[in-house]
């Protein structure tokens, strides 16, 4: 897989960063599709995170008739159980997981870094923030589901993760039983997870940009 990079947004202050957050995108999209998201959210003064916002690589998805995609990983049927190619999508995550650890390379605390991801971004994020090594500050996993629990090897590291779970009650790409199967497991291995629904369809809404941007100052503040 060819990796096409990330969109880097540095803190407005013009100050290094001391915390980052990555948010990786669903499918089909590319990581500008959060962009207006970072200057939408009310941070608190003095918070200097740098978004990091990956590109998926272009895949062909079998759901989509074989057409080649940004992608983290192929999805083969759209069935309740989602049969996804789980070999591609531990690659993302390991590919996202050694972004973080330049971050943390580069001098910021690993719990100072947030991972976030939509749909199938979620997916990847809930594999590379629950195997990290390193605790990590959060993750927010959005209108999306667990798609490697039976397989992942949790990380003691991260056994404490903060979790946000956020899902739209009328989504008709990823069902909301998904997004409440995820939290229930979650919370059945002892994971402080939180969950929140909104009226929405599969998107993000007002309402929970403001609960994202509460929930990152309480995470990194």
């Amino acid at each position: 897989m060819s990796h096409p990079g990330e969109l880097i947004i540095e803190p407005k202050s013009g100050r290094p960063a001391d915390a980052c957050v990555f948010i990786l995108h669903g499918l089909g999209a590319d990581g500008r599709d959060f962009e207006p998201l970072v200057p939408a959210m009310p941070l608190k003064a003095g918070l200097d995170v740098r978004f990091i916002l990956p590109h998926a690589p272009r895949l062909p998805v079998t759901i989509n008739g074989g057409m080649v995609m940004p992608a983290w990983y192929d999805i083969h049927e759209m069935s309740l159980d989602r049969r996804v190619d789980t070999a591609q999508l531990v690659a993302s995550a390991e590919r996202i997981q050694a972004l973080v650890q330049e971050q943390v390379d580069h001098g910021i605390d690993s719990r100072r870094i947030i991972l976030a991801g939509f749909s199938q971004g979620g997916a990847v994020a809930y594999q590379a923030a629950l195997s990290f090594a390193a605790p990590l500050g959060g993750l927010l996993a959005m209108s999306t589901y667990f798609a490697t629990a039976e397989t992942i090897e949790f990380s003691e590291a991260n056994g404490e993760l903060p979790i946000e779970i956020h899902h739209g009650t009328f989504d008709p790409v990823v069902p909301e039983s998904l997004g409440q199967a995820a939290y229930q497991r979650l919370k059945g291995l002892g994971y402080p997870a939180n969950y929140r629904t909104y009226p929405m369809a599969h998107a993000v809404c007002p309402q929970q940009v403001g609960d994202i941007a509460t929930w990152l100052n309480a995470r990194l503040g």
